[in-house]
């Protein structure tokens, strides 16, 4: 059996986190009946585009330019993916509609809540979408685990070694 280096296990256990996440969000969902809303899709949507970002980057380990744009986009789009847990958070959930915010405009006009409504479908308002595990919002969850994503990102470029 081989081993992977440890900054391939890093991206692959950055990977795994947010797929990780994607699947607790769905089975909040679809077996506990916690409706999503707009900025809780969106947030799906950026767990894994980080996923896919770094497989990217362990797929194109030859083409180091390449490989490093994925690595470093890793904890941009986690910075990313915080704003929009602190936005839900502190924003949306206080409105009563979530309607014609960034989120909602960019699942809808990207066609992702109607393509694949299972994953992506918005059901909920931001307000009604407040919800709470072990006694902290969903949105603080994210939002943690988007810091620790990006914190592990950052590692992994500041550990990188050049081949």
């Amino acid at each position: 059996m081989t081993s992977f280096p440890a900054s391939d296990r890093l991206l692959h256990g950055i990977a795994l986190l947010c797929i990780g996440a994607v699947l607790v969000a769905l089975i909040s969902q679809h077996v506990f009946d916690m409706r999503p809303c707009a900025w809780c899709v969106f947030q799906r949507l950026i767990y894994l585009l980080i996923a896919v970002l770094c497989w990217g980057a362990l797929a194109a380990r030859r083409w180091q330019p390449v490989s490093f744009l994925f690595c470093a986009a890793v904890p941009l789009a986690a910075i990313g993916g915080a704003l929009a847990a602190w936005y839900q958070y502190d924003v949306a959930s206080e409105m009563f509609s979530c309607d014609l915010t960034f989120a909602d405009r960019f699942m809808v006009n990207s066609g992702l809540d109607a393509g694949l409504p299972w994953l992506f479908g918005i059901q909920a308002s931001c307000l009604d979408a407040k919800v709470d595990l072990l006694g902290v919002e969903y949105a603080i969850w994210s939002l943690a685990l988007f810091l620790v994503i990006a914190v592990l990102g950052i590692r992994h470029l500041a550990n990188r070694k050049p081949q």
